[in-house]
């Protein structure tokens, strides 16, 4: 993270650089990028946000001398790639891992910190002196993570690594790994080739979106009362359904049904089974 731009219109930025290098916190990689995956994120970032999906962006692309070397298919063929280093653009950085490492080290206060931080910047419906502020942001993320992962369903998008370091607190799409979009829908589709289990496959999105959302519950426990605890359980058992409203709304949208007709669910599974065996 380099810093915060506030552009013309009021709007701010966290500025962050993607391949540029080891940070305090990278695990064994060099934290460099190659010059083959710093395009496609450049490229589907921007496509995602002209698709009307949350997201963050890419503002430049720079080209380095040096050189990296990368097993691109995890076959234990590693190759000399050409660096390169992506300025990238969003309204936080902020992950469920955010909050789950906080409180799996137990540093509370800071968590606590964090978290009025957050919702005083990104969530301005949320009082940051209400009593019940870390459940009403829990019941946010929970309707948002549902909305996001029902418009990456309807445009055929697989993220590829939905792990709760790449699930953001404002429900936006970030961290352009092994992505991919399907050519034709199979709920199988897995974009990763080191995915060998399946865990991210693209049928597997909204499920794994709950498992997340369970383990940002758990980080966000030692800071509830027993009411609120269950009332944030109650939430989360509500996820299905948000998702589901959702999925069945943009797909009806896609194809021109109007009204609500109770075989509309059934003509949108019968269409997928069919696009599934061509």
């Amino acid at each position: 993270l380099i810093g915060v731009y506030t552009n013309r219109h009021g709007e701010r930025w966290e500025l962050q650089l993607k391949g540029s290098g080891k940070t305090p916190y990278s695990r064994n990689g060099d934290g460099r990028a190659v010059l083959r995956s710093s395009v496609r994120e450049f490229l589907c970032s921007e496509a995602m946000h002209y698709l009307g999906i949350p997201t963050s962006r890419a503002a430049s692309l720079v080209v380095s001398d040096d050189d990296v070397w990368r097993d691109q298919f995890y076959n234990g063929n590693i190759k000399k790639e050409r660096g390169a280093i992506v300025l990238r653009l969003a309204k936080s950085w902020f992950r469920i891992g955010s909050l789950e490492i906080l409180a799996r080290s137990g540093e509370l206060d800071l968590q606590r910190r964090l978290l009025d931080f957050v919702i005083q910047e990104h969530f301005p419906s949320i009082a940051v002196n209400d009593s019940n502020r870390y459940l009403e942001f829990y019941s946010t993320v929970v309707l948002q993570t549902a909305n996001l992962i029902a418009l990456w369903m309807s445009v055929g998008f697989a993220h590829g690594v939905c792990n709760t370091d790449n699930f953001s607190l404002l429900s936006i799409t970030i961290d352009y790994g092994p992505f991919g979009f399907m050519d034709s829908y199979d709920p199988n589709f897995v974009p990763n080739t080191s995915d060998d289990e399946r865990r991210y496959k693209i049928g597997n999105q909204a499920n794994v979106g709950l498992f997340n959302l369970n383990k940002l519950l758990q980080a966000l426990k030692p800071l509830l009362d027993p009411r609120q605890k269950q009332l944030a359980s109650q939430i989360l058992e509500e996820y299905g359904k948000h998702y589901y409203i959702r999925f069945t709304e943009l797909f009806k949208t896609k194809l021109g049904l109007l009204g609500e007709n109770e075989d509309d669910n059934y003509l949108i599974a019968f269409l997928l089974k069919v696009s599934l065996q061509c």
